[in-house]
């Protein structure tokens, strides 16, 4: 496993590994030139995106937790030039 797989969701992960499976089934089965091959393989490449979108989130720290459930208070108020 590499360290791109390892900081992503694990559930996503098992996913993108079935995906990738089924893909390769496909596209044994109708050839690789196949439209269904092609989109098995667009199915594994959306995953893969999804868990790139999932490891760039940033937890929020916990000033901005706190200005979430706190937004009117002064620590969290956000002025206009």
């Amino acid at each position: 496993m590499t360290n791109i797989q390892k900081t992503a969701n694990p559930d996503i992960q098992d996913k993108i590994q079935e995906e990738v499976e089924q893909a390769r089934v496909v596209c044994d089965i109708t050839g690789s030139n196949s439209p269904e091959c092609a989109a098995a393989w667009d199915a594994v490449e959306e995953l893969q995106a999804e868990a790139s979108h999932q490891r760039q989130e940033k937890p929020k720290n916990s000033l901005e937790k706190y200005c979430d459930a706190n937004p009117e208070a002064d620590e969290c108020r956000l002025y206009e030039d």
